[in-house]
């Protein structure tokens, strides 16, 4: 479980610094492509998801089960990845086909949130 607080740590980390990378040294453009809001979306979803990783992380050291809780983290895991990743990356480059895939990972994240529900509905 260790491993999962430290994985929630390091993507909260990279959401500190993405988000004050895109309010200073990306702002312009953003601007450009009209996406400011996007990529603040993009960073609050992944910095919400790095916390939910952390609490995850620290439910694991009661008696519920592992199995479902390291589903949980993939879950969120995956959803910061495409779902924040393809918001940057639209942001960033203006490829509109990208928001295609953003939806994959909003399930990510719901599958995340259902996988920690069971988790902690059944004991190990």
């Amino acid at each position: 479980m260790n491993k999962i607080i430290q994985a929630g740590a390091l993507f909260g980390v990279l959401a500190v610094g993405i988000g004050a990378f895109g309010a200073h040294g990306l702002a312009e453009i953003l601007e450009v492509h009209g996406r400011t809001d996007t990529f603040e979306t993009g960073v609050k979803y992944h910095f919400y998801h790095a916390i939910a990783l952390v609490l995850t992380g620290l439910i694991g050291h009661h008696p519920y089960s592992k199995k479902w809780l390291k589903w949980s983290s993939l879950g969120f895991i995956s959803g910061i990845l495409i779902f924040s990743g393809s918001l940057y990356t639209l942001s960033l480059t203006g490829v509109t086909w990208l928001g295609a895939i953003t939806p994959l990972g909003g399930i990510a994240f719901i599958l995340g949130w259902i996988f920690l529900a069971i988790a902690v509905s059944s004991k190990k």
